[in-house]
């Protein structure tokens, strides 16, 4: 009698644990969620960020920077005054001053000494109802009343209140250049709001 030794062999499957992404305040700014989209690798788990911190702050940024309908009515490029307190012998701009306060490594979140630039600044989610202001789609201007100087006072004047972070994300949305410090593309949003109507 002869027996034969029949080996099974089990084929090991290498399944990833999908790595559960970083929780973030309910309230928390909007260039937190912007830092967050930035940091995954690939697009669904950017669409996840995305979904998971909807709010009208970050529906307004996205819109103004990716709706070619929507026109800025602001001049392009820095903001060119600053409170006279906090301008500077190297730089009186705004934008200068906005720089100048924002970390080198923009993947560090805010904490501990840093904690002081958030104590008593305004953030976009609370400044987003007056957005409307400052943009014009198709024919129809936000706030036709306003004049241009009124305008951009108004402007100004919302940016020296934000958190330097959030402040920065507004200059780069009224110019389009979201894109140019963070990593979110069109496609992204589109995705991740299939309810917002482009270009009407």
């Amino acid at each position: 009698m002869t027996m034969t030794n029949t080996k099974t062999t089990t084929k090991k499957t290498n399944t990833r644990k999908a790595i559960p992404l970083p929780k973030l305040d309910r309230n928390c700014f909007q260039y937190e969620i912007l830092e967050l989209v930035s940091k995954q690798r690939s697009k669904a788990k950017k669409v996840e960020v995305l979904k998971e911190y909807r709010n009208d702050a970050m529906i307004s940024i996205v819109m103004w920077n990716f709706d070619d309908s929507i026109v800025s009515l602001l001049p392009e490029g820095e903001v060119p005054f600053a409170d006279i307190r906090e301008m500077t012998s190297t730089g009186g701009t705004l934008s200068a001053n906005v720089n100048s306060k924002l970390t080198g490594d923009r993947s560090i979140s805010y904490n501990g000494a840093e904690e002081d630039m958030r104590t008593g600044k305004t953030s976009l989610r609370a400044e987003c109802n007056k957005l409307y202001n400052f943009i014009r789609k198709g024919n129809r201007y936000g706030n036709p009343s306003l004049s241009s100087i009124r305008r951009e006072t108004m402007f100004i004047n919302i940016l020296q209140g934000l958190h330097p972070k959030e402040a920065e994300i507004l200059i780069l949305t009224k110019d389009k250049a979201l894109t140019d410090v963070y990593n979110i593309t069109f496609e992204n949003v589109k995705e991740a709001y299939p309810d917002i109507k482009w270009g009407v």
